[in-house]
């Protein structure tokens, strides 16, 4: 990577260390930046200062931080994932939903939201909230197996066919949640649409820490793969030249991606345009290095998500708007004016 690169990477964490500040001290509740730093300084043993006032620190460490905890994580999973699904289709309009990792995680979490009660009884009374967790991400990962099954050829995953059985996937997917959203009562109407339009207000430290190694982990090894997507801009018949195992590459950037997302989506819902857009923005700024584009993302993702989960829960407080509203409200026209300065 260039000295223009790292220092992009470097201001992208500056900001997001900024913005995730701001974050934890935005709400109905608001507390001070200065406030916050002093009680998570204090939290760390490095200061001690006694109060009577417990309720910033209540709000602080137990609703504000797993809630930011979860957007870095979500965001970074879904930029990093978006590049690097970019680089393996050279595709600049691929996106992970794309393979059908967000409307099999959907799928699956409207069959649940609508049949628990009937088919569900005994497992939710095991999983109790899990049980969506796990149910949205057993179909992120089943409808990125059967599309990525569909693309084999001779052996060989063929990324052609991948993104049209994508395709075809996310329509057939679409089509049973649309079913199921008509069949629902209002009461689960009303929790197939909140989950739909993706929130970050159920985070707790328990959902956190049970989904966080699945998208933190997928998330970090995508880095790795920014030679070999270097490598597959040129083409998948250099990079075999090039000594490049195409095959290997194309399954586990996959796979991880498939992970990250399909954990992402299971514990915060279907997020748009963050996977798609990131990648564009961090292109813009520095070039196309794979190196650089999958790190940018990551960076730049969990900062995009972390900024409208501030606005979703600020704009009209206390009420709170979907996040999916807000990345799409923000997403479109920063896309179009791309795609008209692009063209």
């Amino acid at each position: 990577m260039s000295n223009k690169q790292h220092i992009i990477i470097a201001l992208l964490l500056l900001l997001l260390l900024v913005t995730a500040l701001v974050s934890l001290g935005s709400g109905a509740f608001y507390i001070p930046v200065s406030e916050v730093i002093q009680l998570i300084v204090e939290k760390l043993g490095m200061l001690s200062i006694h109060t009577n006032d417990v309720l910033p620190a209540d709000v602080l460490f137990v609703v504000r931080f797993p809630r930011v905890v979860l957007g870095l994580l979500v965001g970074a999973a879904l930029g990093v994932s978006g590049a690097a699904i970019q680089g393996i289709f050279r595709n600049p309009l691929a996106e992970p939903g794309l393979i059908g990792i967000s409307s099999g995680a959907s799928l699956f979490a409207v069959l649940i939201i609508a049949f628990e009660t009937m088919l569900f009884t005994t497992i939710s009374a095991f999983l109790g909230y899990y049980l969506l967790v796990f149910g949205a991400f057993a179909g992120a990962g089943l409808t990125a197996f059967i599309v990525y099954r569909i693309a084999v050829k001779d052996g060989r995953p063929q990324v052609t066919t991948m993104l049209l059985a994508g395709i075809a996937i996310n329509g057939f997917a679409g089509a049973l949640t649309g079913l199921m959203t008509y069949m629902a009562t209002e009461q689960q109407l009303r929790s197939i649409t909140f989950w739909m339009l993706g929130s970050l207000g159920g985070a707790t430290w328990d959902n956190v820490a049970v989904v966080a190694p699945c998208i933190f982990l997928p998330s970090i090894l995508l880095l790795f793969f920014g030679k070999p997507l270097n490598a597959f801009a040129l083409g998948e018949m250099q990079a075999d030249l090039l000594g490049m195992r195409t095959d290997r590459v194309k399954l586990l950037v996959v796979l991880l991606s498939t992970m990250a997302v399909g954990a992402s989506v299971a514990i915060s819902g279907v997020i748009g345009f963050v996977g798609l857009l990131v990648p564009h923005m961090v292109r813009l700024l520095g070039g196309a290095d794979n190196r650089y584009v999958l790190a940018g993302s990551l960076a730049l993702g969990a900062l995009v998500l972390t900024l409208a989960d501030v606005v979703s829960r600020t704009l009209i407080a206390p009420m709170e708007l979907p996040i999916g509203v807000i990345t799409a409200l923000l997403g479109t026209p920063v896309f179009i004016y791309i795609l008209i300065k692009e063209k």
